[in-house]
């Protein structure tokens, strides 16, 4: 008898991605192995469920019929699986993270690597970026943010900690120049300054008195990424303003001297995101309850 589920998960996600190229990307399968179980499915239904083109493809009248009761189904069949798992199986299957640059590659990536180790049939799909993906619209399961939740609406979240930066500078560099001792003492100095979309972001920092100034730095270097900022201070360029879990890192092997802790304004929540839903997969579970128990002693320091 025929599978009567054959092709529908994988139908929904070719209509959630909006092509067959990245339905095949997410499923992790050739663009002509989905093109060929939907053209299965298309033939044991006996109906045409996507209009195709060269250029775009859309549902037919009774692909969306279709397509919203297979939606229905699959939920439910996930709301079974999840509950009948009650945290009693071992995470499994593949797991979709989407994770910011320097944290996600220096803090968040090990203790997911040590996630997969513990449960073999895991699987763990990192992504690293510093923009701000739609964990719907681009099949994620989970996501680490830094800053502000814009979209909280349709997200569940659960804190791990706050991110603050400080002043950091090479050894090299503080011996020919000196140690700034006041927010005053930084204004003309050489730095690495961070740009988004060219656009230098002004240093605002909070003097010991808890008044803020805006710092005037001659920067040489600028870039979009803290960990090359990190490096490019560690070569003797100036001071650079950098995470300060990160700072503490280059502070603890001698490479970068810390000039000034926690200084600048306003600190930024750090959060474990993921879509809303009534079950959660206990691979998502464990991976968010892993993060919750390790990465505040990494930022904390």
């Amino acid at each position: 008898m025929t599978d009567r589920l054959d092709g529908v998960a994988t139908f929904v996600q070719v209509v959630d991605a909006g092509s067959f190229a990245l339905a095949a990307e997410r499923l992790n399968l050739t663009r002509s192995a989905v093109g060929k179980v939907i053209a299965r499915l298309e033939m044991r239904l006996g109906a045409r469920l996507i209009h195709r083109t060269t250029r775009s493809q859309s549902l037919t009248e009774d692909g969306q019929a279709y397509y919203e009761r297979c939606v229905r189904a699959l939920a439910e069949l996930e709301a079974a699986e999840a509950e009948l798992e009650g945290g009693r199986r071992a995470p499994r299957g593949r797991l979709r993270v989407s994770l910011p640059l320097a944290f996600g590659q220096l803090c968040v990536a090990p203790v997911l690597m040590n996630l997969a180790r513990r449960h073999p049939k895991l699987q763990i799909d990192m992504s690293f970026t510093d923009r701000m993906v739609d964990l719907v619209e681009e099949g994620f399961d989970l996501a680490v943010r830094i800053g502000e939740l814009r979209d909280s609406a349709s997200l569940a979240a659960r804190r791990l900690g706050v991110q603050y930066t400080s002043i950091g500078a090479a050894p090299s560099y503080l011996a020919q120049h000196g140690i700034p001792v006041s927010l005053d003492d930084m204004d003309g100095r050489d730095g690495v300054v961070y740009a988004r979309a060219g656009a230098l972001v002004p240093w605002d920092l909070r003097d010991d008195s808890g008044q803020v100034k805006r710092v005037k730095i001659r920067p040489q270097l600028s870039m979009d990424d803290v960990q090359a900022i990190a490096s490019a201070a560690v070569a003797g360029f100036g001071l650079a303003r950098i995470p300060s879990w990160l700072l503490t890192r280059y502070a603890k092997t001698g490479e970068l001297v810390l000039v000034k802790g926690r200084c600048s304004l306003p600190p930024q929540e750090i959060n474990v995101v993921w879509p809303r839903t009534r079950y959660m997969p206990s691979k998502t579970r464990c991976a968010i309850d892993a993060l919750v128990e390790e990465i505040p002693a990494m930022i904390d320091e």
